[in-house]
């Protein structure tokens, strides 16, 4: 099967930030007991991690085996990349060492005295700080990681050809909702947030103007609009209106409108002359 496309790379790259930036707020973000309740709470996260991994090396094999290699800087990036793997993978590793860490509950050898609530609680407090200090390590690599992806990305982004190169694309067609969502955006921007309900986004136009999730979605569909992907939704996703959007913008025909065309007044009928 061939490698993806470049451009299809980069997004797939911007896409990879943005899964390292939501782990990364998990571990941060992290509530645990020491005991079951750790083991039960990291082991997600790990398996996250893991997964996280082999994508970046797929896309490391991937890039290695394409025309990308060719262009210049391209070593650079892909340095980038491998370090990018082996932060991944050490991540894994910090989370791996917190659940060693962490103090299991299970019965002694025969002969050894058995765990009071004072001695379980000394184990929880000594083990506490090593645990959190593993979680902490990890959510460096994986905020490193984030860093490196959108660096890729963007060196990719900027490594295709440019847009003069290729025919104009024909100017998006926009209905009255979207054409003022656009207009509001190019004037005044806006910011993609996280909505009230966790995993719902909401757009912010900063004029005030009411923006639908949809009506934006449709305008990123058609490449009217950007985000900067390297903040987080809780921060706020800065909009940026395209060169196209700025086309559809300045192209744009209402639809449906009626034209109408005055009338001329109709002229004075000539009376006839009283002759005398």
């Amino acid at each position: 099967m061939p490698p993806p496309g470049l451009n299809e790379q980069s997004q797939q790259l911007r896409s990879l930030a943005q899964s390292f930036e939501e782990l990364h707020d998990r571990v941060l973000d992290l509530s645990y007991t020491p005991g079951t309740d750790a083991l039960h709470t990291i082991t997600p996260l790990l398996l996250a991690a893991q997964e996280l991994t082999a994508t970046a090396l797929g896309h490391l094999t991937a890039l290695g085996d394409s025309t990308y290699t060719s262009i210049t800087g391209s070593r650079a990036a892909l340095e980038a990349l491998s370090a990018t793997v082996a932060g991944a993978s050490l991540a894994c590793t910090d989370l791996a060492e917190a659940l060693s860490a962490n103090p299991y509950e299970g019965a002694p050898f025969d002969g050894s005295p058995a765990d009071d609530a004072q001695a379980r609680a000394a184990r929880h407090t000594e083990a506490i700080p090593r645990m959190n200090s593993h979680l902490k390590d990890a959510a460096h690599q994986l905020d490193v990681g984030a860093a490196a992806c959108h660096y890729l990305a963007t060196s990719i982004s900027r490594s295709l050809p440019t847009a003069s190169s290729h025919p104009p694309q024909a100017v998006a067609r926009l209905n009255a909702t979207q054409h003022a969502a656009l207009k509001s955006l190019a004037q005044g921007g806006g910011q993609l947030c996280e909505g009230t309900r966790k995993g719902v986004a909401r757009v912010m136009a900063h004029d005030g103007s009411p923006i639908t999730v949809a009506t934006f979605r449709a305008l990123v569909k058609r490449g009217l609009v950007t985000t900067d992907t390297s903040k987080s939704l809780l921060v706020g996703q800065d909009i940026t209106v395209t060169e196209q959007g700025q086309r559809a913008l300045a192209q744009f025909r209402p639809t449906g409108t009626l034209t109408t065309t005055a009338m001329p007044a109709p002229r004075p009928t000539a009376t006839a002359g009283v002759r005398r």
